[in-house]
């Protein structure tokens, strides 16, 4: 058949456009279909990347479409609402009902962070609101750290914010920690306030206190959370691809084999929808490897119909 792509790319982050330039490389025909929101918008900067820290997460974005179009790749604003077997590829239905075919698909759509529901807090994520050390640690080092305790991680988050704080609390909450793990807090000098928290407190642009369901306000610079992550892609469900539990309990995301390549043949997976622990450094170096695995399948491809 022809088709009009030889890969189309659902998701434009860091990985989704990593594949894209892989495969470009190597003079395929490839369209990205991407709603320009990825995760980390909420984010100052990408940190952990080399050479690039600090970059605000979008113009990443547009850094990177500049670079598949130099290519002569195709990006195009919009999201991809399903796929279905075409041939020996796929049709694709975008959202305002266009249809695009390509012989391979590789979906990197990411994952939604479901957020405690707190006052105060949804504003701040990103920024006052935080999860992960590594990426936005530094930038509240020797601050006050609160730790909400609201899972099986609590303990885990508190004592990595404790190497770059002396001034780290974990807020009981809905998760009071057990006396096993109190007791390793408190070698590590972590604090434990005891309480349910019901609000953050402070101006718009920084934070204060979170407030207890008794009046009581910790004093605070940062919120440290443990959001549910969810790898959620309408394209991969309506290829009867399912979502599974990760081993850790954080979330869910895509089940892929070596190089992300899925159970349906034709499809390959990277970044956070197969990953919900990738940094942007790790979502690229996924979404490489995913492209060059999708540009030797068809060529093998190519071979055998050439051969036969």
């Amino acid at each position: 058949m022809d088709y009009d792509y030889d890969v189309v790319i659902i998701g434009g982050g860091a990985a989704g456009l990593s594949g894209a330039v892989a495969l470009l490389r190597s003079r395929r025909r490839v369209l990205v279909v991407d709603a320009g929101s990825p995760r980390n918008a909420p984010a100052d900067g990408v940190h952990n990347l080399l050479t690039r820290d600090g970059l605000p997460p979008l113009e990443l974005v547009e850094l990177g479409r500049d670079e598949v179009r130099g290519y002569g790749g195709e990006v195009r604003e919009g999201r991809a609402t399903s796929a279905a077997p075409l041939g020996e590829g796929f049709e694709v239905r975008l959202d305002g009902g266009a249809l695009v075919t390509a012989r391979r698909l590789l979906v990197a759509s990411g994952l939604v962070d479901e957020l405690p529901r707190l006052e105060g807090l949804r504003e701040r994520w990103g920024h006052q609101v935080l999860h992960c050390p590594y990426c936005h640690g530094w930038e509240v080092r020797d601050q006050r750290v609160g730790v909400l305790a609201t899972g099986p991680t609590v303990v885990h988050q508190a004592l990595l914010f404790s190497q770059l704080s002396d001034d780290v609390v974990v807020l009981a909450h809905s998760a009071p920690p057990g006396e096993e793990d109190r007791r390793r807090l408190a070698a590590a000098g972590v604090r434990i306030q005891e309480g349910e928290v019901v609000a953050l407190e402070g101006p718009a642009e920084g934070l204060e206190a979170a407030r207890l369901a008794d009046g009581t306000r910790v004093p605070l610079d940062a919120l440290v959370v443990a959001p549910r992550m969810l790898a959620r892609s309408a394209v991969l469900d309506s290829l009867g691809l399912s979502a599974e539990e990760h081993p850790s309990g954080m979330g869910e995301q895509y089940p892929s084999g070596q190089m992300g390549r899925t159970d349906v043949p034709g499809v390959w997976i990277a970044g956070n929808v197969a990953d919900l622990s990738a940094q942007v450094v790790g979502a690229a170096a996924a979404g490489t490897m995913a492209g060059a695995a999708i540009n030797l399948d068809l060529i093998e491809a190519d071979l055998a119909e050439r051969v036969s």
